[in-house]
């Protein structure tokens, strides 16, 4: 239940700070919104899966500590990412 190879080959190619970057903060995270986004969907439709909805809060998590650290360290970066993403003001 992952995300598709070429859709993460997008998503990174449209995220990455530079180049050869795969795993900037920025990719990161719309990697983490992407697959939050998949398992969302799949709690829709299968309340009961207890293990998934675990993992769904572990990654919300993660993303949440990668949010907060582009928000300390690159304010515009973490301001583009969240628009870019429709993350803030849900």
């Amino acid at each position: 239940m992952g995300l598709e190879p070429s859709r993460k080959q997008e998503i990174i190619e449209s995220f990455r700070v530079h180049e050869r970057d795969t795993g900037s903060p920025d990719v990161q995270i719309a990697l983490l919104t992407e697959r939050i986004q998949m398992l969302t969907e799949h709690l829709q439709r299968h309340p009961k899966d207890h293990h998934s909805r675990r993992g769904l809060f572990k990654m919300v998590g993660q993303r949440r500590r990668l949010l907060n650290y582009l928000r300390t360290h690159d304010r515009q970066r973490y301001q583009a990412v969240t628009e870019r993403l429709g993350l803030r003001g849900r």
